[in-house]
């Protein structure tokens, strides 16, 4: 009995044995078989080809980054200007004098009475400036510009382009232009109807001059500067070139301008003196001592019909130095002109024509008092006529303003400006003009000398600039 468990359990020990070797030999076949679970010593080329193209790929991504040129950067400097703008100034006046012998026809007080007092536009500016790329730039104004003297229209016709059949005020084209900005560096190209260097060109941001007199000056809705009260053009249709020659610092420059002389009026076959003949001018500025001190000159000329037909064709031109100095706390100008009129005058004895030469000097100060509250100060001396002969009768040959060779000027203003705020201003000033008539008293026509004198309560304010 013994023997057989023996026996039996010794079977029993190698048939365990057995299967157990057998079902580990399967299991170590089935795992080195299954690649998911074992992997495998070395990889097949099979498995290899997608990581070797992935990583060629990569290499050659990183050699185009490397060798590529580095895309420009974006301008975000530059931002187009589009800017409605205007400014607007007036009075309410009190006539406490009017002249005797209503001389001054280029004032805006001429023909007003003695006492008459009311409140007045003088100025009103509604403009559009639009920067159609960093190269080009158009200008548009209209303007209103009514005196005291202004009459009412007649039938169909319009008096000084500033007010309407039925007396209301009208706007007209004043500015109309295309800038070109540096033509070559340092020079801008305009053309259209623009503002000449006589006074008035003021063009910040560009190449064009930004102190000339009536900019210099401040108080243009106290008066018109020396030269822009006796009518040289303020504006005109032509084209110009208007530059600096340092660029960089912008303390020289200089304007070329050629125009129609005709400001702002169309051109008409009836009117000789548009068309045919073509007016020029000239002017360099200069700013010194850290440009506390501005110096600019000024010349234009032209050629233009007589207003006697029977006269060969006249010119007019004028040559003008405009100096100031800003010290605190005081601000000097000086301008002083020198203006030829060839055929300019007729003698009513002779009959003949004459050349005339008209100057002018104009000094005036300005400065603040205290905080919000300035001061300004004028005077200004006009000889229409410097070689009349006061025993001779002269009667203009000029188609230039309202030119008259017979009575000397002299201008006064004074007042306070007081700026509440920024683009702000109330003026109350005086304005006052003596008149000496140049014939002799004996002369029929001789006015004694005279004066006239307003008293002004003047507003100013400007938007969109």
């Amino acid at each position: 009995m013994k023997t057989k468990f023996t026996k039996l359990f010794s079977a029993t020990i190698i048939t365990a044995l057995a299967l157990t070797t057998m079902a580990a030999k399967a299991q170590t076949t089935s795992l080195t078989s299954d690649n998911t679970t074992v992997a495998p010593a070395t990889a097949t080329t099979a498995d290899t080809k997608p990581e070797v193209k992935a990583e060629a790929k990569e290499k050659k991504e990183a050699k185009a980054e490397i060798t590529a040129p580095a895309k420009a950067a974006e301008d975000t400097s530059w931002k187009p200007q589009r800017r409605v703008w205007g400014y607007t100034f007036g009075d309410f006046y009190y006539n406490a004098h009017a002249d005797a012998g209503n001389r001054g026809p280029e004032t805006n007080y001429n023909g007003v009475p003695t006492y008459r007092n009311a409140f007045q536009f003088r100025r009103i500016y509604l403009g559009y400036d639009y920067e159609i790329t960093k190269k080009f730039k158009a200008e548009f104004l209209l303007a209103s510009e009514p005196s005291a003297n202004t009459g009412a229209a007649t039938g169909t016709s319009i008096q000084n382009g500033d007010n309407l059949v039925d007396g209301k005020m009208a706007f007209w084209i004043k500015n109309a232009n295309l800038r070109v900005r540096d033509l070559w560096e340092g020079t801008d190209f305009v053309i259209g109807e623009m503002s000449t260097p006589g006074f008035a060109l003021n063009e910040p941001g560009t190449n064009a001059p930004t102190s000339l007199s009536e900019a210099t000056w401040a108080y243009r809705s106290i008066e018109k500067t020396i030269t822009d009260f006796h009518k040289n053009n303020s504006y005109d249709v032509g084209a110009a070139l208007q530059g600096t020659f340092d660029p960089k610092t912008k303390n020289f420059g200089y304007v070329i301008m050629v125009g129609n002389n005709s400001q702002a009026s169309l051109l008409s076959a009836a009117n000789a003196n548009t068309g045919f003949y073509k007016i020029f001018y000239g002017d360099l500025w200069a700013k010194f001592l850290n440009q506390k001190l501005y110096v600019d000159l000024y010349a234009d000329n032209v050629r233009t019909s007589a207003a006697t037909a029977a006269i060969p064709g006249a010119s007019h031109g004028m040559f003008k130095i405009f100096a100031s100095y800003s010290m605190k706390p005081i601000t000097l100008g000086v301008e002083a002109y020198t203006q030829s009129f060839t055929s300019g005058v007729i003698n009513q004895s002779t009959k003949l024509a004459e050349n005339a030469t008209a100057q002018g000097l104009s000094i005036w100060a300005r400065g603040p008092i205290v905080k919000n509250l300035n001061y300004f100060a004028r005077y200004d001396s006009y000889n229409p006529f410097t070689d009349y002969d006061a025993a001779t009768v002269y009667a203009p040959n000029t188609t230039y303003g309202n030119y008259t060779p017979l009575y000397k000027e002299k201008f006064y203003t004074a007042g306070l400006d007081y700026n509440p705020t920024k683009n702000v201003h109330f003026e109350p000033n005086f304005w006052l003009v003596d008149y000496t008539d140049q014939r002799a008293s004996t002369t029929t026509g001789y006015v004694a000398p005279d004066h006239t004198l307003v008293f002004r309560f003047t507003f100013f304010y400007t938007f969109g600039k």
